[in-house]
């Protein structure tokens, strides 16, 4: 039985205070009023207003005929209609700034709570499809699975009331819930019966009660299959996993769409749900393999060998190219179809997310080719781990590109809310993943390949 230690628990807890702490100042810094705005955008260009005057003075002595000329336009282009037009739309650009600033720490917990939700939804997936195929090599690392997908639940609770919160007004992360938006845009108007909060809430807390529910049901029977005397609750769970895959096939796409792609209203790809599906399993196995080196350090998992984390290493490194020929398809189809309507999703990531736009793909393709394309360097616990980080933090990049475009705009950077978000969720989720792992003996004790999974070499 596995012993939460008293160091990795107080870790866990300091992450999820400090991350707290942090996005109370972020929530708390964030502007309030229009006029907050402009005060804040006064003070950055302070230095940068100083410096063009003294260059726009220099010009004015050196052509001297050029002052009158200038006062003589500014006098012809005075007046009340010109004034009012410039202040609405200097109003509606402050406007759309002021909620742009108010969604950043909005957004960076969302993103943090969508990354480490779907870690656990792709590892439930994982396990799924290992008790599908009946599968003789992983029954070592089922508990492991099990322990990630302890998250499943409270991850998916804080999806539904982060969307719930959008849907009472809180924010603006998804633009088609303000009414003001959609009475002024017929392309969202179209897509009302969808997108609508009733619905949408409605959706989510019936995938969120299938995937939970499917979760219980094999928990419980791999728990009292410990204790059986025949294979009747394995046959039961082969039934229920071949029967989540195809719930969960159907929601996941769904979900995506809701939960990711809709922040974009505008805009859709038909490739979508597979993407996501592809940085949510290559996520999982990643973690897998993570807690699974972490605690044969520590001592357990004695049948586990270095020809499981092998495969385990295959599976990132064969889901990494699955994600990138996914990403591949996406972008250049779209891009040289150069469709308006389809190609502004990507001008604004490449103009605006230069640098994470195309990192992620360097971290998400490039380093795990590099690291784990060798037979060899899959069995070494250093490169699979170096491997896992940078995969982890590419796909932290991929949710963080899919997201903040359609919600912060210009205005992002990784600051003191991203990172919070970031740390406070991690500590969540390592102090829920282990505290499961303590609640169940690591190995299951009946399961009909536990044998040749103990055994397992080549």
């Amino acid at each position: 039985m596995y012993t939460l230690s008293s160091r990795l628990k107080l870790t866990a807890i300091i992450f999820m205070i400090v991350g707290a702490i942090g996005l109370v100042y972020s929530f708390i810094a964030a502007p309030d009023t229009i006029e907050d705005v402009k005060e804040m955008l006064a003070d950055d260009s302070h230095q940068d207003s100083e410096e063009a005057a003294v260059l726009e003075n220099d010009i004015h002595l050196a052509n001297p005929e050029h002052v009158e000329d200038d006062h003589l336009i500014a006098e012809e282009n005075e007046g009340a209609e010109a004034h009012a037009e410039e202040a609405t739309h200097d109003n509606e650009h402050y406007e759309h700034l002021l909620h742009q600033l108010q969604n950043k720490p909005w957004a960076a917990v969302y993103i943090a709570a969508f990354f480490f939700f779907m870690i656990a939804l792709g590892t439930m997936a994982f396990y799924a499809i290992q008790q599908a195929a009946q599968a003789g090599w992983s029954p070592v690392l089922f508990r492991v699975m099990d322990g990630i997908t302890a998250y499943l639940l409270p991850g998916s609770i804080i999806m539904f009331i982060l969307l719930a919160l959008s849907g009472m007004h809180l924010n603006h992360l998804f633009i088609w819930m303000d009414p003001e938006v959609v009475a002024h845009d017929e392309l969202i108007q179209n897509k009302t019966a969808y997108l609508n909060v009733p619905f949408l809430l409605i959706r989510a807390a019936i995938y969120i009660a299938g995937w939970n529910i499917f979760r219980y049901l094999m928990r419980r029977n791999s728990l009292r299959l410990d204790e059986a005397t025949d294979d009747r609750l394995h046959k039961t769970n082969f039934k229920l996993a071949a029967g989540f895959l195809v719930f969960f096939l159907i929601s996941e796409s769904m979900m995506s769409w809701d939960w990711i792609m809709s922040i974009d209203p505008h805009w859709f790809s038909t490739l979508f749900g597979w993407y996501v599906f592809s940085s949510m399993i290559v996520s999982a196995v990643t973690m897998i393999a993570l807690v699974t080196i972490y605690l044969k350090s520590r001592g357990y998992l004695e049948y586990v060998n270095d020809s499981h984390i092998h495969d385990l290493a295959k599976f990132m490194f064969g889901f990494s190219i699955f994600w990138t020929y996914l990403w591949f398809s996406q972008f250049m189809l779209i891009w040289y179809s150069n469709i308006p309507e389809e190609v502004t999703y990507f001008i604004t990531r490449i103009e605006d997310y230069n640098l994470p736009f195309f990192g992620m793909v360097v971290m998400n393709f490039v380093f795990p080719v590099l690291l784990l394309m060798n037979s060899d360097y899959k069995r070494l616990n250093l490169f699979v781990i170096m491997a896992g980080i940078i995969i982890l933090c590419g796909h932290y990049l991929d949710i963080f590109v899919m997201i903040m475009p359609s919600t912060v705009g210009e205005s992002w950077f990784i600051g003191i809310p991203e990172i919070s978000a970031l740390l406070m969720f991690a500590g969540l989720f390592v102090f829920i993943v282990f505290s499961g792992l303590t609640k169940a003996p690591l190995l299951p004790k009946r399961n009909p390949f536990i044998k040749e999974s103990k055994h397992f070499h080549y």
